[in-house]
């Protein structure tokens, strides 16, 4: 899949994925940096969009700050923006057994739902897994019957690895989702990327349409995939190489990107 170096030149509007492309751990990805400037110089709108299902928007603005790239809260989205509103679309005032961090914890409760005690999992009548930390076998055990019994399933996203400097990784959401659903006998419903909302809210946002706009990201499964199925060009960040068949373009590092852009 491609398309020409001017009508890439002709987008309004970049979103770009956080974890393994604008930043790996606590590192700024080379050329990054000069990638966004030289966007904004260009006069386009710029947001970030990240599966991370630890963090709200403010949280990853402010890493963002500490990295020296400059974003508006709005411009940052994350699962979690739109985790209460899409719980309560579907099955309304919930009861919520959540396993994750304290920031899934928090969207929860925004969003108008209660939290229910891992030691009271009958009470749930929705589940929602992200990335826990503090994971362990009574939580998978709560999360599994409780889903078994009839609660609904959620989680941000199926990602297995969460990218970090060096090479190296944590495990990601989906590595704990995957665990509670082999359990439980049940797939959940997945908010983040690659399903269609946030990249919607994101277009939204930057004020562009879906082919006026460009979604750069390493994972092909959620970035690639995801903006193509809305409608938007695809960009591939593949440091270590290779061709996938769907995105648009495939760049091997941001000063790639950068020519391309320039």
């Amino acid at each position: 899949m491609t398309m020409s170096r001017r009508e890439l030149r002709a987008l309004r509007g970049f979103v770009f994925d956080l974890d393994g492309c604008v930043w790996t751990g606590d590192i700024l990805v080379p050329g990054a940096a000069e990638v966004l400037g030289l966007l904004r110089e260009q006069g386009r709108r710029v947001s970030f969009l990240t599966n991370n299902s630890r963090a709200r928007s403010a949280t990853m603005q402010a890493k963002l700050a500490r990295l020296g790239v400059e974003a508006a809260v709005e411009d940052v989205l994350t699962p979690l923006e739109i985790l209460g509103e899409v719980i309560a679309a579907r099955w309304g005032p919930s009861r919520v057994l959540a396993i994750g961090g304290p920031e899934l914890e928090a969207a929860v409760l925004d969003g108008g739902h209660t939290l229910v005690p891992v030691d009271r999992y009958r009470e749930a009548t929705v589940v929602v897994v992200g990335n826990d930390f503090a994971f362990s076998f009574e939580r998978l055990t709560a999360a599994a019957r409780a889903i078994a019994g009839g609660a609904a399933f959620v989680t941000a996203n199926l990602d297995p690895r969460l990218p970090l400097e060096g090479g190296d990784f944590l495990p990601g959401c989906g590595a704990v989702v995957e665990s509670v659903a082999a359990a439980a006998g049940a797939r959940p419903v997945v908010i983040g990327k690659p399903e269609p909302p946030l990249f919607e809210l994101a277009l939204q946002r930057m004020g562009v349409r879906a082919e006026e706009a460009a979604m750069v990201g390493d994972s092909v499964d959620s970035d690639i995939r995801g903006a193509r199925r809305v409608g938007m060009t695809a960009i591939l960040f593949a440091p270590d190489g290779g061709l996938d068949g769907v995105a648009h373009f495939v760049v091997k590092s941001m000063a790639q990107l950068r020519r391309l852009l320039s």
